[in-house]
């Protein structure tokens, strides 16, 4: 299981200051040269986080509330917020904006919440070789669904981050941490690593 640490934000946020994880590990699929990473930081109101993909061809067709962006070029964040607590948030973005966000113990309880956009603030980018989503999750919002939840250096939560596209014109599923499944299935909090509030 990886560990690592999110760092506190520098007051005026530059993400070139952001320490990197690498979505790395290739599941079910080749990824042909896509590569992507993570950065992640918070203070007292919000996690903030980027996600950039390396990415030739991107897919970007799904736009409204209930579509799935997974099927498109597609990056993810899932989070246990609490210690003991096997619920999690999964947090998917294509390069519309377009957002899932569920709740879940695992695939087969999971509840699609439908926050207005404008909650997470989600900005997207086009770059030379690639794209990129970045957003906060205000911690207003996490403590709805875990009013004990708290950011403090040394606290942690458990996570992944994905890159994958279902109907891309290659399909693909990168991971930060392995997930041990034979078939595609990125809704195991079995599977999160760890991340530490420093």
């Amino acid at each position: 299981m990886k560990n690592d640490t999110i760092i506190q934000k520098p007051q005026s946020l530059c993400w070139d200051t952001v320490p990197r994880l690498s979505i790395d590990c290739p599941l079910w699929s080749q990824p042909a040269g896509i590569q992507a990473f993570a950065q992640l930081c918070y203070d007292d109101t919000a996690l903030y986080v980027k996600l950039t993909a390396v990415e030739a061809q991107i897919r970007a067709e799904h736009k409204d509330p209930l579509d799935f962006p997974c099927e498109d070029s597609c990056l993810e964040f899932f989070f246990c917020p609490m210690p003991g607590d096997t619920r999690y948030f999964n947090i998917e973005f294509n390069p519309n904006c377009c957002l899932y966000l569920g709740l879940a113990h695992n695939r087969y309880d999971l509840v699609r919440l439908l926050p207005p956009r404008s909650a997470f603030s989600p900005r997207a980018e086009r770059t030379q070789d690639g794209w990129s989503i970045a957003y906060q999750i205000p911690f207003s919002f996490i403590r709805l669904f875990f009013p004990d939840f708290q950011a403090v250096p040394g606290g942690s939560i458990r996570a992944n981050c994905f890159k994958c596209g279902d109907l891309t014109p290659n399909p693909h599923f990168l991971s930060w941490n392995p997930v041990d499944h034979p078939t595609p299935d990125f809704h195991r909090p079995q599977d999160f690593g760890i991340l530490y509030f420093k």
